[in-house]
């Protein structure tokens, strides 16, 4: 499928995942591509179609699923979050980078789908940091931030099904980090 390479971010709520993301792809200056998600939840105020996701019902999601036109996906709650496998053909096919910043269960079905994708865990350097993190954005009730917390210790319990674990504790450095795994991978 690629002349490009395929590299999956996960990692918990409040690892910084986006943010480390956001410097790799700032320093990767346009040899790197963000793939889109398509989901079936709501726009949320401030979201722009195409950007932060695709916003499609549920028929004609399900409709991709048959048609086989999603990388990955999986359902959360009552919606649908998922890869479109077209834009990330497209992207790999012209040799550039691919980043999925997906949930761990789209990182497993990455893995049997696409081996040969680079696989990263971005992780919080200590639990008691992922939780000042969580309070610290001012976003969510305390219910929310105690299931995000339950939803992290199971996700910090698979970090070992990816290549590399890289801990966000300074920013920089995991950027750095991540650039130099992404690099060595090209090189091969």
């Amino acid at each position: 499928m690629n002349n490009g390479l395929l590299v999956v971010l996960s990692g918990p709520s409040g690892s910084g995942k986006d943010t480390v993301l956001k410097g790799v792809l700032e320093k990767m200056d346009g040899d790197a591509f963000l793939s889109v998600s398509m989901t079936t939840r709501a726009m949320r105020r401030g979201e722009r179609e195409g950007v932060d996701y695709f916003f499609v019902s549920k028929e004609q999601f399900q409709k991709n699923i048959e048609n086989d036109l999603m990388l990955e996906y999986a359902k959360y709650g009552s919606n649908y979050y998922g890869t479109p496998i077209g834009p990330v053909k497209d992207v790999l096919k012209s040799g550039k980078t691919v980043f999925l910043n997906i949930e761990v269960q789209g990182g497993a079905n990455i893995r049997r789908l696409m081996p040969e994708a680079v696989q990263i865990f971005i992780a919080p350097p200590s639990r008691d940091e992922l939780e000042r993190r969580l309070r610290k954005r001012g976003t969510e009730s305390e219910e929310c931030i105690c299931e995000r917390l339950r939803i992290a210790e199971e996700e910090m319990r698979r970090a070992d099904e990816y290549d590399f674990v890289v801990v966000n504790d300074v920013l920089e450095d995991a950027v750095e980090e991540v650039l130099s795994i992404v690099k060595h991978a090209v090189k091969q």
